[in-house]
């Protein structure tokens, strides 16, 4: 929906509308590449259609593989799943939408010094990643210690060789 709106009340396109001082502007902006304009050809558009297909799919099994919810780690890991998943089909939605690409129109910088023009699907997915990223961390250090805390409980058990006293 945030697409839409831009390219209907942010034309012509590449031409700044000040939302916060100079720091945040929002300019319309096609990206038929991938992040920051990355490019791989005349295909480019296909060639990186079919990797967010590949990536929702692997998305999709990590969200099947998830828990119900049922500890705070699931919880969050759902959550960032859903945030990458969602970004991801948004701009493939806008890849095959049109041949001019992913619509972009966030802005932000300092005078010339500019971050690359991004979308509310680009902030999802980044935010998504780093959550997943954060939460499988968090995952395997409760497992590491759950591994190392079973040799502890090992040598508490009672030695069946010593006799009681």
């Amino acid at each position: 929906m945030s697409k839409l709106l831009a390219e209907h009340f942010l034309m012509p396109r590449y031409v700044p509308h000040r939302i916060i001082g100079d720091v945040v502007r929002f300019t319309l902006a096609y990206n038929p590449g991938a992040a920051f304009s990355m490019s791989l050809g005349p295909y480019s558009r296909f060639i990186f259609g079919a990797f967010a297909v590949v990536a929702l799919v692997v998305l999709w099994r990590l969200y099947r593989m998830t828990g119900r919810g049922v500890r705070a780690g699931d919880r969050l890991r759902v959550l960032a799943l859903g945030l990458a998943w969602g970004g991801a089909a948004g701009n493939l939605i806008d890849r095959f939408r049109s041949p001019q690409g992913v619509v972009d129109f966030i802005d932000i910088g300092l005078g010339d010094v500019r971050f690359w023009t991004f979308n509310v699907a680009d902030s999802a997915v980044t935010i998504g990643a780093i959550a997943l990223a954060w939460s499988l961390s968090q995952e395997e250090r409760e497992a590491s210690a759950a591994a190392g805390a079973a040799p502890l409980a090992a040598d508490v058990r009672p030695d069946a060789s010593r006799p009681e006293a």
